[in-house]
């Protein structure tokens, strides 16, 4: 861990924090991805408009990162076969809990929401758990 490391670290959660902050703010809602993402999907209603930026900022903060500071290294050595079908799963595990890391772990937590707090250590530890099977049982 060097200081850039932690730098860098804290300045996207200060910039996820803030983000999270204005959205609840300036349209009194939640930042969490799977439901801005299912927002733009018809039927399509006033609310896709801001709900599209969102999601082009996410998708291009990783261009406008290496343009202003430098080439970013990932490295990926996963099949795509197996991310397609966690994506699948993670998919429908947020239909099933009504809500993703960003919305109840961020937004939730920080809104001391019970339900939040449960879904978030509830899926903090299958990932900890599955990890710890990855990587060291199978």
């Amino acid at each position: 861990m060097t200081l850039i490391t932690v730098l860098s670290a804290l300045s996207g959660g200060v910039l996820i924090g803030l983000a999270a902050a204005i959205l609840l703010f300036f349209n009194n809602r939640v930042a969490g991805i799977s439901g801005i993402a299912a927002g733009i999907l018809p039927p399509w209603h006033d609310e896709t408009g801001w709900r599209l930026w969102f999601l082009i900022g996410l998708v291009f903060s990783g261009a406008l990162w290496r343009l202003f500071v430098g080439s970013i290294e990932v490295q990926i050595d996963t099949p795509l076969v197996v991310l397609g079908i966690s994506g699948l799963l993670v998919g429908y595990g947020t239909r099933l809990g009504g809500g993703c890391t960003s919305g109840h772990g961020i937004c939730g937590i920080a809104r001391l929401s019970g339900r939040s707090i449960v879904a978030t250590l509830v899926f903090m530890s299958i990932a900890g758990i599955t990890v710890f099977l990855v990587r060291h049982v199978l």
